[in-house]
């Protein structure tokens, strides 16, 4: 089981890291595997408590812990977790948890619109002159709908007969 464990702690200590052999697992990544692990719940364990306890089980000017210390923090994070468990039990059940996992990288950052994103650009409730720049689809019209387009026919603007004289019978 604890073989199983050391591949996805591998996984996740080189993960976004250049230079990472997966040896030694960083605060964010240790966070990040908590996460998507479901080690970390929300309730009985928290981001923070996961920082506290990176923090105490990582030697003093160290920014990265080992496996072995990795196991440590599992263990005191599983009491937590599972509460009224040896810590034997806890141990098991957290590399239950990691069994087969990898890191997430799908959902992690999602575009959000804000409610009043939507009614600006509703092209259908524009007025006045924005209006005239979009047809009835909502299309941009481009430049013909930002510029007055000088009209070289020949007729005056209003005349609805435009384009018929050569048409008629001389």
């Amino acid at each position: 089981m604890a073989s199983e464990a050391e591949k996805t702690f591998q996984r996740f200590a080189a993960f976004g890291e250049s230079s990472g052999s997966g040896i030694e697992i960083t605060n964010k990544n240790f966070s990040k595997l908590c996460k998507d692990c479901d080690i970390m719940d929300g309730k009985r364990v928290t981001s923070t408590d996961v920082d506290i306890v990176f923090s105490k089980v990582k030697a003093k000017n160290a920014r990265t812990i080992t496996f072995s210390q990795f196991q440590e923090a599992m263990k005191e994070l599983g009491q937590k977790r599972f509460k009224g468990k040896t810590p034997d039990e806890v141990l098991e059940n957290i590399y239950k948890l990691m069994e087969g996992k990898d890191p997430a990288t799908t959902g992690t950052t999602k575009a959000t619109t804000v409610g009043g994103v939507d009614r600006l650009t509703d092209t259908s409730k524009y007025t006045g002159t924005h209006k005239e720049r979009f047809d009835e689809s909502g299309k941009g019209k481009g430049i013909a709908g930002r510029e007055e387009v000088t009209d070289s026919s020949g007729y005056v603007s209003g005349y609805k007969d435009a384009g018929t004289y050569d048409k008629k019978d001389k």
